[in-house]
C-alpha cells in the first residue's frame, strides 16, 4: 500500500492517539496470569497486540474483545497453572514485545512451545533473552549465534539470578522479571541505565511487590496476581509524530489528550524543549500507576542538540521521526549511542539515512547513531518504508508535511501494527 502525503500550509489541532501499545500488551498478559476478570479501558486494536491476544488464547485464557471499540477488552484469569501448552506454534506476528514477554512467561512452564513471527521479526535477534532465561534452568534455541526466531522453549524448574543487562532494554529486563516471579529465590535486575519501567508499575498493580534501589530491580516467586482494571492512556510512541510535525514550524501547534507522561517516555518531550518547541502538560492525572496528562506543542525557532547517553531508552522508538526534526534545525544534531536502532524492524540508522537523503536532508550515517545538518528544504518524491517498520513509514509522512511537492511513501501497510488510524488524523491536522 502507498500513501500520498502533500504539503501543509499549517498544522494545528487537538486529537486523541491509541492507548500505549506496551501497556496495552503488558495488561493483557499479566490479566491473564492474574486470578479474577482484568478489564482493559482504550486497549490498543493494533496488529501487534492482536497479536499477544491471539497468543493468549492460544495458551487457553479466556478473552473477550468486543466489535465496539468503545469497551473495554476483558481478560478472565485464572493463574499461572491454568495455561496449557500450545498445539501450535504462537505466532507473535511483527511483535517483538509479545515474543520477549511470552518467553519470560513460558520460561517457568514445564512443557515445550515454539514461538514465530513475520519476516521482519524473524530477523530480530533474541539471543539477550536466551542468555538470562538460560542461566535461570530454561531452554531456549532459535536459528544462528544470535538465536533468530523461530524459536523453541522448554521451560520447567527456574532458579533466580542476579543479572546485568549489557545493553539497556525493557523488553528483556521484563522478560527476566516475568521468569523471575516463577522462579525460587530472588531475581534481580541491573540496568545500565533506566527503561521504560511499565512493567513494574503494572506488576504493583497486580499485587506483586517489586523492590528498587537504584538501578536494581527485585523480585520473588509469586504465585498468585491478583486481577484489575486498567485504562491505557495514550501512547506517547503515537503522539511524537504529531509533535514532531507541530514543532517543524514555528507557527504550528498541537495537543494530544491523554498522552502517557511515564517519565521513562518522555525523553521526546525534553529533546523538542532543548531544540527550541514548546511542550507544555495540562490536566494531568493517573491511573494504575501511569501518569497521563494533555500535552501541547507549538514550534519556534529550531537549533540543534545532541541526543545520546542516558536519554536514548527514554527515546529509543522517537529517534528515527528526530532526525526528521534535526534535518530542520539550525546546526549539526548529533544521534550517539543509539546502536540498538540498528535492530529493530529494520535497521532503522541505515533506512532513515537512506531515506531522508532521497527527500534533500543532509545526514551521515554513523555506527550508533546519525549526523543531520540544517536547516534543509525537503523536496517530495517516492520513498520506501523496510516491510513491518511502521516508525519508518509515519516518519516519512510527517517529512511530506513540509516537503515541496507530494512524497509517496511505499510499504505504507507497516503502519497498522501501531497506529490504524495515522493517515486520518494526519489528514485531519494539516491546512
Amino acid at each position: 500500500m502507498n500513501l500520498t502525503i502533500q504539503p501543509a500550509r499549517r498544522v494545528s489541532g487537538t486529537l486523541t492517539v491509541p492507548g500505549n501499545k506496551s501497556i496495552s500488551h503488558r495488561a493483557a498478559i499479566f490479566g491473564a496470569l492474574a486470578h479474577g476478570t482484568t478489564r482493559i479501558e482504550n486497549f490498543l486494536r493494533a496488529s501487534d497486540t492482536l497479536s499477544t491476544l491471539a497468543c493468549l488464547r492460544q495458551l487457553g485464557v479466556y478473552v473477550t474483545l468486543p466489535d465496539d471499540a468503545t469497551q473495554p477488552v476483558v481478560v478472565e484469569g485464572k493463574g499461572w497453572d491454568s495455561l496449557v501448552q500450545p498445539s501450535s506454534p504462537l505466532d507473535c506476528g511483527n511483535s517483538g514485545t509479545t515474543m520477549r514477554l511470552l518467553l519470560g512467561v513460558l520460561a517457568g512452564r514445564p512443557w515445550e512451545a515454539v514461538l514465530i513471527g513475520d519476516h521482519s521479526l524473524n530477523r530480530r535477534p533474541m539471543d539477550r533473552v536466551q542468555q538470562p532465561l538460560a542461566l535461570m534452568g530454561a531452554e531456549m534455541s532459535g536459528e544462528g549465534d544470535r538465536c533468530l526466531p523461530p524459536i523453541t522453549l522448554r521451560g520447567g524448574n527456574l532458579q533466580g539470578i542476579t543479572y546485568a543487562l549489557p545493553v539497556a532494554s525493557a523488553q528483556v529486563k521484563s522478560a527476566v522479571l516475568l521468569a523471575g516471579l516463577q522462579a525460587a529465590g530472588e531475581t534481580v535486575v541491573i540496568e545500565p541505565s533506566p527503561t521504560r519501567d511499565h512493567t513494574e508499575r503494572m506488576l504493583e498493580a497486580f499485587g506483586v511487590p517489586v523492590q528498587q534501589g537504584g538501578a536494581r530491580i527485585c523480585v520473588s516467586r509469586a504465585p498468585q496476581l491478583t486481577a484489575t482494571d486498567v485504562f491505557v492512556s495514550g501512547d506517547i510512541s503515537s503522539a511524537a509524530y504529531f509533535f514532531v510535525a507541530a514543532a517543524l514550524r514555528p507557527d504550528w501547534e498541537i495537543t494530544v489528550r491523554e498522552v502517557g507522561v511515564n517519565p521513562t517516555r518522555t525523553g521526546i518531550l525534553d529533546v523538542l524543549r532543548s531544540m527550541g518547541a514548546t511542550a507544555v502538560l495540562s490536566n494531568e492525572r493517573a491511573s494504575g500507576g501511569e501518569s497521563y496528562a494533555d500535552v501541547t506543542v507549538r514550534g519556534g525557532a529550531l537549533k540543534a542538540t545532541e541526543i545520546g547517553g542516558a536519554l536514548i531508552p527514554r527515546l529509543i522508538d522517537e529517534l528515527p521521526v528526530l532526525a526528521l526534526l534535526a534535518t530542520q534545525a539550525e546546526g549539526q544534531t548529533i544521534i550517539r549511542d543509539a546502536s540498538e536502532m540498528r535492530v529493530k524492524e529494520s535497521d532503522r540508522i541505515a533506512v532513515i539515512t537512506a531515506e531522508l537523503r532521497k527527500l534533500g536532508a543532509e545526514i551521515e550515517e554513523k555506527p550508533d547513531g546519525m549526523i543531520i545538518t540544517g536547516p534543509t528544504p525537503l523536496v517530495g518524491t517516492t520513498v520506501t518504508s523496510p516491510l513491518g517498520d511502521h516508525r519508518i513509514a509515519m516518519t516519512l509522512a510527517v517529512a511530506g508535511l513540509i516537503a515541496a511537492g507530494e512524497t509517496t511513501i511505499e510499504n505504507a501497510e507497516a503502519i497498522h501494527t501501531s497506529f490504524p488510524n495515522f493517515a486520518a488524523l494526519l489528514d485531519e491536522i494539516r491546512d
